[in-house]
């Protein structure tokens, strides 16, 4: 469940941002919803890295890199 609430974060994420690529090619840099869009991305990129430590914290994600 935790897996699969980060993989739609991350493509929310990347979502957000194609949407400010957009905006900002269509609106030539002088509407504010460029600013939305990347203020939603920050947003969800935080939400997504909280998520990421929340679950090595409580062990539902654990790392498998022998280093």
């Amino acid at each position: 469940m935790l897996k699969a609430a980060i993989v739609i974060l991350l493509l929310a994420t990347v979502a957000s941002l194609f949407s400010g690529l957009v905006f900002l090619v269509k609106d030539q840099g002088h509407g504010s919803r460029v600013v939305n869009a990347l203020t939603l991305r920050v947003v969800l990129a935080a939400l997504t890295l909280g998520l990421i430590s929340w679950g090595f914290y409580s062990g539902q994600l654990v790392s498998q890199a022998t280093w």
